[in-house]
């Protein structure tokens, strides 16, 4: 795992790409993430289910796009997707595990349900899976520190990073919150 002045060297270097880069966002083996603008919600009302067999329906959810000054309610059991409003770059030896912030899973706010591990190669907002616990709503803001990203060396580069032809990357790139794309 990556220390605070590796981590910072990489980015001076280029070799990690953040972007927006606040160097005060370094924690010891981390760096905060903030919260984008863009959210996806389930449109349950408009499918009776989600049948693997067949892959999740079109427009199983649709984009809310939120400003600082409203902010977005997740309510009570509630799952939505969100994005990060970072953009990062990985190389090709470099893996990241993105993980929720104590103080807000204390809360009842959970930020990955299962795609916490992103690819050597990766280019694009992260995606988050955000998840209320809760029995009371909890209200989010662009711009709020909401996980952290940490990172892992290979023990040499990946032969086929994430973005390579033949693997068809579903989401490389991605800018926004990003409904699944299983099966496609």
């Amino acid at each position: 795992m990556l220390s605070d002045g590796t981590i910072r060297r990489l980015v001076d270097e280029g070799q990690i790409v953040i972007k927006p880069w606040e160097p005060a966002l370094v924690q010891p083996a981390s760096v905060d993430l903030r919260l984008g603008d863009s959210f996806r919600v389930f449109s349950n009302h408009k499918v009776t289910k989600i049948d693997l067999r067949e892959g999740p329906a079109q427009n199983l959810t649709e984009e809310v796009v939120v400003t600082e000054e409203e902010g977005f309610v997740i309510h009570p059991g509630e799952f939505c997707l969100g994005r990060t409003a970072e953009w990062v770059e990985l190389p090709d030896d470099v893996v990241a595990r993105i993980e929720g912030k104590s103080s807000l899973g204390r809360l009842g706010l959970i930020v990955h349900a299962t795609a916490g591990f992103i690819d050597p190669g990766w280019k694009g907002t992260l995606t988050l899976e955000l998840n209320n616990l809760t029995r009371v709503p909890i209200k989010l803001y662009p711009g709020l520190l909401i996980a952290q990203l940490s990172f892992m060396t290979l023990d040499k580069p990946a032969e086929r990073p994430y973005g390579s032809a033949e693997l068809g990357s579903h989401y490389q790139g991605q800018v926004a919150a990003t409904e699944s794309r299983y099966m496609r």
